[in-house]
């Protein structure tokens, strides 16, 4: 255990986002999305399960120590909803929500294609899925500097 670390932090999350730079993207996805796959395309090839957690907690931890991009006018990315894409997921809105707080300010996210959001995901430095299955919650969060 650690003081003022979120015990949700696993050593090997914590590992990847401190290995993480500024501008590197952080692939945060759903139960739902084929993230074994997507994770073998990434920077560090590396896949963080934090199962029989919902979206908002798990980011309300990851973003304690997570620098959101201050100089990306879309820090944060979502995947739209292949039926409807002005459709906002309830997931989606709980999670920009605990971004919002962590950041300090709204956050408008950059909206992407389901193919487009694959193919920003394995381009991404490492992949964290959460064990909500709730769909559409897939994000991509870019680090910033402290």
């Amino acid at each position: 255990m650690l003081k003022s670390i979120d015990p949700l932090l696993t050593p090997d999350l914590l590992w990847l986002l401190a290995a993480m730079g500024h501008g590197d993207d952080l692939v945060f996805v759903d139960a739902n999305h084929p993230a074994t796959r997507i994770a073998q395309g990434t920077t560090s090839q590396r896949l963080i399960q934090l199962p029989g957690m919902n979206m908002e907690t798990a980011i309300r931890a990851i973003m304690s120590v997570y620098p959101l991009d201050d100089f990306d006018p879309d820090p944060v990315r979502v995947m739209m909803p292949v039926d409807d894409p002005d459709r906002v997921p309830e997931v989606q809105r709980a999670v920009l929500a605990e971004i919002a707080r962590a950041a300090g300010r709204a956050v408008t996210p950059g909206k992407l294609s389901r193919p487009d959001f694959y193919r920003a995901a394995a381009a991404g430095f490492g992949v964290v899925q959460v064990g909500d299955s709730r769909g559409y919650g897939c994000f991509l969060i870019r680090k910033g500097v402290i």
